[in-house]
C-alpha cells in the first residue's frame, strides 16, 4: 500500500468498482482479488488450519492483503454453500442470513452429508469440496412444491445432518451450531477490520440462488435432476417456481447489513441446451434478479462454466442490473455482446496465473485490456476465485504491476 489514508484509499478503490458496475470508465480497469488456497500457503499454513484455526487465518489475510493491493478483496474465512440451510430458516429473517456459508467447525457440528473439509474428510492441505447428493425421492416433488420451507426444514435437513436425526440431538445441535457462528462472526469482524486498515472498501454482498440449482445441488442431486427435466417436467417447473420466493426472501435479510449487491452462483447453466434453459431455468433466476432489482439489490452473478449458447438471454435485463462474471466465456466477445448494458467481470485463466512467467501475464493483461477497457464496465478478475497453493506469488505481483500499467 502506498497511500498512508486508508480510507482515502478505500474510497478510489470502490470508486473503481462502482464506475465499473454502473458502466462508466474509472481511472484504471478495477482488479478483484486473486484468493483461496494460495492465502494460507503464503503464510505457511495448512488449509486445515486456515478453515478451523481463525486466529491463524485472520494473521494469513492479513499478511496477504497487505503484501498484495487489489482493488475487490473478499476475504473470509472459508465455506461452503448453505443455502439449503437458509430457505429452512427463511421465516426467521434475523436468523437466516447466518445459515448461509457453511465453514469447517460447522459442518462439523452438523455432521452434514454435503461437504468435505481438509483434515476431515479429505487430505489436510485440499481445498473445502462441495459434494452434495440425492436426500429428496422423485414422489416427494408435491411436497416441496406445496410448502418449500416446511418440507427442507422438517424431513431434508434430517437426511442431510446427522446430527439433526432426532429431537434431542437436534435441540444440542443447534445450541453448538449457534456457539460456533458467534466464533464465525467474530472473526469476521476481525478480518472487516484488518482490511478497513489496510485500506479495502466494504462492499456489503448478499448470498443469492438460482432456484432450479437448490433442487439440483442439495436435494435430487445434479445428474438426477437433468433427468427429472425429461421424467418430470411439470414437477421441475413447479417446484422450482415455489423456491423463488424463499430465495428473495432470504437475500433480502441481507438489507440490514447494506448489501446493494447479491452473489449467484450458477451451476446448471452450462449444461443446459438454450430451450432447456429458456424453458426450466432461466425463467425462475430472471424472476429473482429483477426482483432484487426492485428492493435497490444488484445481482453479481458468477456464469460457471461456458455460458456462450446463453449470453443474449442476458440482454432480456434492463441497462445495469449488476455484474456477470465468467468463468470460461471469453470475454472480449462477452463485452462486445453486453457492451454499455453490462458489468462484464472475469477474463483471467487461474491456469495462467499457475503455470505462466511473469513476463507472459504482463503481455497477457496489456492485450486483454486493449480490446475490453474502452468504455468502461469491466472488472479483470481470476475466472474462478480460487487460486491453488502452487500459484508463484511473483505472478500475482506481476498481474497488479500490470493491471496498474494498462489498465
Amino acid at each position: 500500500m502506498t497511500e498512508k489514508n486508508p480510507q482515502e484509499l478505500a474510497k478510489k478503490h470502490l470508486a473503481r468498482v462502482e464506475a465499473a458496475i454502473n458502466l462508466e470508465e474509472p481511472d484504471r480497469v478495477p482488479l478483484s482479488w486473486v484468493g483461496g488456497d494460495i492465502i494460507p500457503a503464503y503464510a505457511g499454513i495448512t488449509q486445515h488450519e486456515f478453515c478451523y484455526d481463525y486466529e491463524k487465518a485472520i494473521k494469513a489475510i492479513e499478511k496477504y492483503l497487505k503484501d498484495f493491493t487489489f482493488d475487490w478483496a473478499s476475504a473470509g474465512i472459508p465455506g461452503l454453500a448453505g443455502r439449503l440451510f437458509s430457505v429452512a430458516f427463511v421465516e426467521f429473517p434475523d436468523i437466516a442470513r447466518f445459515i448461509t456459508s457453511i465453514t469447517g467447525p460447522m459442518h462439523d457440528v452438523l455432521g452434514d452429508k454435503y461437504y468435505r473439509f481438509p483434515g476431515r474428510e479429505i487430505d489436510e492441505n485440499c481445498s473445502p469440496q462441495f459434494i452434495g447428493g440425492t436426500f429428496m425421492q422423485p414422489n416427494e416433488y408435491d411436497q416441496l412444491i406445496e410448502d418449500p420451507v416446511g418440507f427442507i426444514a422438517e424431513t431434508v435437513l434430517p437426511r442431510v445432518c446427522t446430527n439433526l436425526e432426532t429431537p434431542r440431538k437436534t435441540m444440542a445441535t443447534w445450541v453448538r451450531y449457534g456457539i460456533e457462528t458467534n466464533r464465525f462472526f467474530s472473526a469476521l469482524a476481525e478480518i472487516g477490520k484488518v482490511s478497513a486498515n489496510l485500506g479495502y472498501p466494504t462492499i456489503a454482498t448478499a448470498q443469492s440462488y438460482a432456484p432450479l440449482d437448490i433442487i439440483a445441488d442439495f436435494l435430487r442431486g445434479f445428474d438426477t435432476v437433468l433427468l427429472d427435466i425429461y421424467r418430470y417436467p411439470d414437477k421441475v417447473k413447479k417446484a422450482a417456481e415455489a423456491l423463488v420466493d424463499p430465495v428473495i426472501s432470504h437475500t433480502l435479510s441481507f438489507k440490514k447489513s447494506g448489501a446493494k449487491l447479491a452473489f449467484i452462483p450458477l451451476h446448471l447453466n452450462e449444461y443446459l441446451s438454450p430451450k432447456l434453459y429458456n424453458e426450466f431455468y432461466w425463467p425462475t433466476l430472471k424472476t429473482v434478479i429483477l426482483e432484487l432489482l426492485k428492493e435497490d439489490i444488484k445481482s453479481y452473478v458468477f456464469f460457471e462454466g461456458y455460458h456462450d449458447a446463453h449470453l443474449e438471454t442476458i440482454l432480456e435485463l434492463p441497462r445495469g442490473w449488476g455484474i456477470a462474471y465468467f468463468e470460461k466465456t471469453d470475454v472480449i466477445k462477452a463485452k462486445e455482446v453486453l457492451k454499455n448494458h453490462t458489468c462484464v467481470m472475469g477474463g483471467l485463466p487461474i491456469s495462467l496465473l499457475v503455470s505462466a512467467t511473469p513476463q507472459e501475464i504482463d503481455k497477457y493483461v496489456k492485450n486483454l485490456l486493449e480490446k475490453v477497457k474502452p468504455d468502461g464496465g469491466f472488472i479483470l478478475s481470476p475466472n474462478i476465485g480460487t487460486a491453488p497453493r502452487e500459484t508463484p506469488v511473483e505472478n500475482i505481483s506481476a498481474l497488479i504491476n500490470a493491471v496498474e500499467k494498462y489498465g
